[in-house]
């Protein structure tokens, strides 16, 4: 069975050698879709009884190991130089240093590998993250996929 929770949030960004407009600092409304695997949890009496995992503890997960650090931050890329230089100097500004350029699919797959480590199997119900899909606009988006990143 699969089931997926969808969290927003806000962070800028900008890639550095596009050839355009995306070159410029600038920011999203990102939503993040976290897909996980499992069997149906069929212990009697625990409340995640007939559930893969309690959505709320989809939620409460990614928002401790992602969100809260990228949500309203500037997302800047650690090659980027004088951008992130400029972000440093700002007192008590959130940036977060990315070791590849933001772009959707590189979000995604450093998404993927900070949740995969955090949803583990509870209940023995074979528990795993299988995608997160990563929109940068209503229109576009990006996904990492389990044995493709």
């Amino acid at each position: 069975m699969l089931i997926t929770r969808r969290i927003e949030f806000d962070a800028g960004h900008r890639i550095p050698h596009h050839k355009s407009q995306c070159r410029h600092l600038h920011g999203h409304r990102y939503a993040l879709e976290i897909t996980l695997f499992g069997e149906v949890i069929t212990t009697e009496g625990v409340s995640e009884q007939g559930m893969v995992m309690d959505y709320g503890d989809v939620k409460r997960i990614a928002m401790e190991q992602l969100i809260n650090a990228w949500d309203h931050a500037f997302l800047v890329y650690r090659g980027d130089t004088v951008v992130r230089e400029f972000l440093e100097s700002l007192p008590g500004h959130k940036t977060v240093v990315l070791d590849s350029v933001p772009t959707a699919e590189n979000l995604a797959a450093a998404a993927f590998r900070i949740l995969d480590k955090a949803y583990v199997d509870v209940f023995g119900n074979r528990l795993r993250l299988e995608r997160v899909r990563i929109y940068e606009t209503p229109n576009n988006w990006a996904d990492a996929v389990r044995g493709q990143i």
